[in-house]
């Protein structure tokens, strides 16, 4: 595995060397319901899984509006690579907010080691006991779960009476938790996003941590680079939203090559030659093209405000949340635009446009992702009223 830290630069390179491979390997990717060996070896090797990694166990450390281009440069190929890739980098950046003991339990094994989640809070229950917690619950969505070696749980912890319960993410080994096939799906089939099943399992204290901890930009921490002190929760819906950015940018290029030389079924001009043709092309490369600053330039705010020690306010924090899921939507819409203008052809399983149609709307139907939910919560900041959400 790598350990000389590679810059962007470097990182950048070797993910466009991958995108021929992983368009090759794409319809085996959906064929297993999950990401081949071969690849997450690719992605091992490239050190793209480490791009936040901290640079002590030898990751990269990037600024996260690199996480965002690199994510996206790898769906352009086959979204459920970026998907992956996205959530498992992500956690490698997310272990880092938490204590050195559960670091050094996981990444003094190895520092490549992979690491789930399914962070739906109600679907997890813990009970306080013997300087730890027994944790019970059964969990959706944990994407890429089949080649981690540890999952990150959310779940609710009983207080006392007439006290509010504490939302908690718990960190288990593989051997506690067990998977459960239950990805049979319309888009990012290849995600393997399964069930997790956790029964009466003890977790110790800490790899225990209270979301209170992370969710403002003041986390327990002991990393002194910035990256480390970012909002955690408002920063998700860019996690999910690189890689849809990359599936869209795939599209409008598949579409592009695919336009310039197709005679329509039922006459013998060019798709292309259709004003209806251009309009779609450029209203979507417009769509992506505005997803795409968006995320970046709120990945470089959010960061210049975390070197300058600036706390997110709850309007910040929102703002972010609202834009994240917008450039989703954005990028959805672009997609939608280009299939819609190719009639019968691209229903064929063979045209990439209708895989990334399908991975389109899967990717936002994710909570994350949701418009009328941020239009929502962003309509009641604006009223002045509160949003009920514990990881604001």
């Amino acid at each position: 595995m790598p350990n000389d830290q590679p810059s962007f630069a470097q990182l950048y390179e070797r993910a466009h060397s991958l995108l021929p491979i992983l368009r090759e390997r794409a319809t085996l990717t959906e064929e297993l319901r999950r990401i081949p060996d071969a690849t997450l070896d690719d992605l091992h090797q490239s050190g793209l899984f480490r791009m936040l990694q901290p640079t002590r166990v030898g990751g990269s450390a990037l600024p996260y509006d690199a996480f965002v281009k690199l994510t996206s440069t790898i769906g352009r190929s086959c979204g459920s690579t970026a998907w992956v890739l996205a959530n498992l980098a992500n956690h490698h950046w997310m272990l880092a907010l938490w204590p050195r003991q559960a670091q050094d339990e996981i990444w003094g094994v190895s520092p490549d080691t992979l690491i789930g989640s399914a962070l739906m809070f109600p679907a997890g229950r813990a009970e306080l006991k013997d300087e730890g917690f027994i944790l019970n619950g059964h969990w959706k969505f944990s994407s890429g779960i089949d080649a981690c070696g540890w999952c990150m749980l959310g779940g609710i912890a009983s207080s006392a009476e007439g006290e509010s319960p504490t939302y908690y993410i718990f960190l288990l080994p593989a051997q506690d938790y067990q998977i459960i096939d239950t990805w049979h799906v319309a888009g990012l089939r290849g995600t393997g996003s399964k069930d997790i099943l956790v029964n009466n399992i003890h977790i110790p204290k800490h790899r225990a941590l209270p979301i209170h901890s992370i969710r403002g930009g003041s986390t327990q921490s002991t990393e002194t680079d910035p990256l480390f002190h970012l909002p955690a929760f408002d920063l998700f819906p860019y996690v999910v939203a690189s890689a849809a950015l990359g599936i869209a940018q795939g599209a409008i290029a598949d579409f592009s090559e695919d336009i310039k030389h197709r005679i329509t079924a039922y006459s013998t001009t060019l798709l292309a030659d259709y004003a209806t043709t251009q309009s779609r092309l450029g209203h979507a490369a417009a769509a992506v093209a505005a997803a795409e600053r968006i995320l970046i330039g709120n990945c470089q705010d959010v960061m210049q405000r975390a070197q300058m020690h600036v706390m997110p306010d709850r309007e910040f924090k929102i703002r972010l949340r609202r834009d994240g899921a917008y450039a989703a939507h954005l990028c959805t819409e672009a997609v939608t635009l280009l299939f819609g203008a190719g009639g019968g052809e691209f229903l064929y399983n063979q045209q990439t446009i209708q895989r990334s149609f399908r991975d389109i709307h899967a990717a936002n139907s994710h909570h994350a992702l949701a418009w009328d939910i941020a239009t929502t919560m962003a309509g009641k900041s604006l009223l002045g009223l509160a949003a009920d959400l514990p990881t604001l």
